[in-house]
């Protein structure tokens, strides 16, 4: 622990979901190296998978094996994000990671899938001085989330759900469902060995 007890004080904050203060020099120098790394990762030749899996377990928390993150790719800070194996990110993911996000392994994410944990509080003198929070997002494994679709703060997928395409979910989806809309409700359950059909487009 630093000698400095006012040292990383703002950092330890966000990642207890605390309420923190976002421009925290400590916090700037997080999403500098962050923003730096994100730059190298979509410039980085998709001719070159060494360097680009490289980049990304340099940028994330985890990479487990036979990943794929499309570019262009976005994060906040990086390292709050855990991939299981065979975890599959198509273009235009947008990872806003104050708090952890964590995929389970052979989870399938569509182009243009927001995975938001930022939130900011209702009391308006509380914005106005800078002040947001995080809430984790965990998804299970074998889940598939439809292109467009937008995951809030605090929401957990369980196991082999599916997300419907442009759906905005703001609650938690038990395993083995499908959901969809905006707010995303439970349409059925999914038996075992049950294709999604056609609620979702592309991975």
């Amino acid at each position: 622990m630093s000698l400095d007890p006012g040292r990383h004080r703002v950092r330890e904050e966000m990642l207890a979901g605390e309420l923190f203060v976002y421009d925290d020099p400590d916090l700037a120098d997080d999403r500098l190296r962050s923003a730096l790394l994100v730059e190298r990762y979509n410039l980085t030749s998709v001719g070159d998978p060494g360097q680009r899996e490289s980049i990304l377990r340099e940028l994330l928390g985890a990479v487990g094996e036979a990943v794929e993150v499309r570019s262009p790719f976005h994060c906040l800070f990086g390292r709050q994000i855990f991939l299981g194996d065979n975890v599959f990110v198509n273009f235009g993911g947008i990872f806003l990671d104050s708090a952890r996000i964590t995929i389970g392994d052979k989870t399938l994410i569509g182009p243009n899938v927001q995975l938001l944990t930022a939130t900011h509080p209702l009391e308006p003198g509380l914005r106005r001085a800078g002040y947001e929070y995080g809430e984790p997002i965990s998804i299970g494994e074998n889940v598939w989330i439809g292109g467009g679709a937008i995951i809030c703060p605090g929401v957990t997928i369980g196991d082999d759900a599916v997300v419907g395409a442009g759906s905005l979910v703001t609650a938690d989806v038990p395993p083995g469902v499908l959901v969809y809309g905006s707010p995303a409700r439970i349409v059925r359950s999914l038996p075992s060995g049950e294709g999604p059909g056609t609620a979702t487009s592309d991975r």
